[in-house]
């Protein structure tokens, strides 16, 4: 049945489009496997480049999004698996990315579609990972994987197109020391401070910022300074929106060079195991009373470390767009992106914070608040908005804050 709607759409294609469909479908297919640390071997095949990737398998419950998904730099050092089965049928465009390139080291996909449309879209799927050197495979029975790796939980896995004994991907993959070993907030964060100007897309003027807002004016703006752990594109648009100048800093900025010229300090999401970024989190502690903070993800996990408290890491990670969380000051629930494998151990803070906001699949911790500083922090994604816009009060409060510091 499927098939037969397959070819139903393609007849309604222009000849053009058919031909181009049709040379895809003929063309050979170059096999690949999946490895997991286990043991567990997954065969399908090879899209975007042709290679070899380690990296640890996480599975993303997203139905849409797969290129901001791709750009995420939280997404450093992880191969991600869709659990919605068609990828790759919008393309890739200018303007749905979170960073300037693909930061996953492996992608994988049930069904990959290389021939996109999308009025958007300037390249495909395929062609957008090829031209950044980043391994796929597709094919394979992604609903088992997740399954998978629901009961046994995320794992080092390799993907290859070129080596296929399965024996040998193995031993590559139990040799690599796992992501938490690897500090990759540094080769994710910017090497230069820089100014961040646009904000929210607007539906016009060709998905350019509506700079005509009132919110663009010079008054009454507050200067936040980010610290780039692998921040989100998205995370910048909604400062601006919101009336902050933004100014982008390095992980690695000693906090005496930004104190002086910030209203406030946002510490961003991004990739691994907060305790494999010490200096991020001897940073933090000398920002502690200094200025207003808001931590999102890593974020929000550093800030966690630095208060005194512990991390924890989930089994499976908390990956996808549909994230129900409920704000305990409003009992009101939001539909979030989230996006991480490590929570903070509220009460390993012994009641500095209280706890604002929780996640209603399994309890675990996604927001809190300081009980005597300026500081506000959530796990999940605010500017991600899957809700649309469930999330977003966040940066107000945020400015909020600073208004009443300052």
């Amino acid at each position: 049945m499927q098939f037969v709607c397959f070819l139903l759409c393609v007849s309604l294609l222009p000849d053009k489009r058919v031909k181009k469909v049709i040379k895809i479908m003929k063309s050979k297919k170059t096999k690949a496997l999946l490895v997991l640390a286990d043991g567990m071997v997954f065969e399908g095949w090879n899209f975007g480049a042709r290679g070899e990737t380690i990296g640890e398998v996480v599975f993303n419950t997203s139905m849409t999004g797969y290129q901001e998904i791709i750009t995420d730099s939280s997404y450093k050092g992880q191969i991600v698996a869709m659990t919605y089965s068609q990828i790759g049928n919008y393309g890739i465009n200018r303007e749905d990315i979170e960073s300037q390139a693909p930061r996953v080291e492996g992608f994988i996909a049930k069904e990959f579609f290389d021939y996109p449309s999308n009025w958007r879209s300037k390249k495909s799927l395929g062609k957008y990972l090829e031209d950044h050197a980043r391994v796929g495979i597709h094919g394979i029975d992604t609903r088992a994987l997740t399954r998978h790796l629901r009961d046994n939980g995320v794992q080092m896995g390799i993907v290859s197109a070129t080596d296929l004994n399965p024996g040998s991907l193995l031993e590559k993959v139990r040799s690599h020391p796992g992501i938490s070993a690897l500090d990759l907030v540094h080769q994710v964060t910017t090497r230069e401070p820089y100014q961040w100007k646009d904000t929210l897309w607007k539906l016009k003027s060709d998905m350019a910022p509506d700079t005509s807002s009132s919110k663009e004016k010079t008054e009454n703006r507050l200067k936040v300074v980010v610290y780039d752990f692998g921040v989100k594109m998205n995370i910048l648009r909604h400062l601006a929106e919101t009336g902050f100048d933004v100014t982008v800093v390095p992980a690695q900025t000693p906090p005496e060079e930004v104190v002086d010229n910030a209203d406030g300090i946002v510490l961003s999401n991004g990739p691994g195991d907060p305790r494999s970024a010490p200096y991020a989190v001897e940073t933090v502690k000398k920002l502690l009373n200094k200025k207003p903070i808001l931590g999102i993800c890593l974020g929000h996990q550093i800030l966690g470390l630095a208060l005194g408290g512990k991390t924890y890491k989930l089994k499976f990670g908390h990956h996808g767009g549909n994230h129900p969380v409920m704000d305990l000051s409003t009992r009101k629930v939001e539909i979030t992106s989230q996006n991480h494998n490590y929570c903070v151990d509220v009460e390993s803070l012994n009641g500095q914070v209280e706890l604002t906001h929780k996640n209603l699949y399994d309890g675990t911790e996604e927001g809190m608040r300081h009980r005597d500083l300026p500081i506000l922090s959530f796990q999940h994604h605010p500017e991600a908005g899957p809700g649309p816009n469930d999330s977003g009060y966040i940066f107000r409060r945020f400015r909020e804050m600073v208004e009443a510091w300052k």
